[in-house]
């Protein structure tokens, strides 16, 4: 990449050489190999690719170009998001300790706590937004502090520049999922991170037609740690899939930003709303990590979330609004409204999700590019008949809020 190119938007579209077309045909897009095996042309010296496992040219493609944006050494794509984040995780060994941000993705508890245990490796989950007790958590055998920033479904901030000095003092690996925030918004490597994940699902893919996943190491030498998983494991992104994420990662500058503007409009709203009891967001002055946010991160992105005082109210929301899709996932070009409780973190127990403030009455919504006025007329008419539904001692629940 050209030494003047300083501007992510400008990578998005032409880091990893693609923008300037395939050097043999000069097609703007690069090839889709749809091959299992290559022809290697000579008795013992084998060429760049054998079998795809183990290496694709397409897949190649996205590779590069997530490891320019994040600033490492080495990208790998993987089939999931999980997909990267198990294999980040078994580059521990048995008898390792683990400490974890206490409010992670569901699925990252799940493979913590139900998986990694079956071979020995131990965790700890902390509040990382206490520095000192994340600090306090590292054990003479732990080897990885996994930060979320912001953290899902809550949005709580960790300050990576700190947290990842005290990992690293420690004779830590510093691991990062920068899911929400994407190398447009957060460069976790370039304040330290050893290693940076992504469910590429969401936002750098942005369309809801794909699973893929993402990982970055800061040096050569853990990238081919992780690649030799990954080959071991076969966890690879098919080449059809790695070229609709380059096709994605592309348009994310102007979908990002757009969307971010929408959900700082629409998080201002529900923040001043009398049903609604907390807004979980980093653009407002109110949250905790806003000033923490500022300082490591070039905009506060695009998922919110929000508590309605009861369970009977979250459904009556739910079950009125009209734009956004009620589903699983995030990060898309439509707006995609989520019950934490019973899909993203359904696989933790309900009492260590009432620990994190995962409560019946919490909702995360992912904002997309519908117009932000129809998004925000659409939430007034569903608050509407959430509020109907509130007795005047649980109305009153909102607006203690405030």
């Amino acid at each position: 990449m050209s030494q003047s190119v300083n501007h992510q938007e400008t990578k998005l579209i032409h880091a990893a050489g693609n923008g300037k077309g395939d050097p043999i045909t000069g097609a703007v897009n690069p090839p889709i190999y749809l091959s299992s095996t290559f022809h290697q042309k000579r008795f013992d010296t084998f060429g760049d690719f054998d079998y795809s496992r183990s290496g694709n040219p397409t897949r190649q493609v996205v590779e590069e170009k997530i490891a320019e944006l994040e600033g490492g050494a080495r990208g790998l794509a993987f089939a999931s998001g999980m997909a990267a984040i198990s294999s980040a995780f078994f580059l521990l060994s048995a008898g390792d300790h683990v400490v974890v941000t206490k409010d992670v993705y569901g699925g990252t508890y799940r493979f913590v706590t139900e998986v990694l245990n079956k071979y020995e490796i131990d965790y700890t989950f902390v509040d990382m937004t206490d520095l000192d007790a994340a600090a306090q958590a590292i054990q003479s055998n732990t080897k990885v502090v996994y930060m979320e920033t912001p953290s899902n479904p809550c949005l709580n901030i960790t300050d990576l520049s700190a947290l990842i000095r005290v990992a690293h003092a420690n004779n830590c690996l510093a691991f990062v999922d920068n899911t929400f925030m994407t190398p447009l918004f957060q460069n976790p490597i370039a304040l330290g991170a050893d290693l940076v994940l992504h469910s590429a699902t969401k936002f750098l893919s942005g369309h809801s037609d794909i699973i893929a996943g993402l990982a970055v190491t800061k040096t050569t030498e853990l990238g081919e740690k992780l690649a030799f998983i990954q080959n071991s494991f076969g966890s690879i992104l098919g080449a059809q899939d790695a070229y609709q994420l380059i096709q994605g990662i592309k348009t994310l500058g102007t979908r990002m930003r757009q969307s971010t503007k929408s959900a700082e409009k629409i998080a201002n709203f529900l923040e001043t709303h009398p049903i609604v009891k907390d807004v979980y967001y980093p653009g407002l002055t109110t949250h905790p990590g806003h000033t923490i946010h500022r300082s490591q991160s070039t905009g506060y992105g695009a998922v919110l979330s929000f508590k309605l005082p009861t369970k009977k109210a979250t459904k009556a929301f739910v079950e009125n609004v009209q734009i956004p899709v009620f589903a699983v996932s995030l990060g898309a070009v439509e707006s995609i409204l989520s019950y934490p409780a019973t899909m993203s973190h359904a696989a933790m127990p309900k009492e260590e999700r009432d620990k994190r403030g995962i409560t019946d009455g919490l909702l995360r919504f992912s904002v997309g590019l519908e117009h932000v006025d129809d998004l925000l007329a659409d939430f007034v008419q569903a608050l509407n008949y959430a509020k109907a539904t509130l007795t005047e001692q649980e109305e009153l629940i909102g607006k203690a809020a405030y």
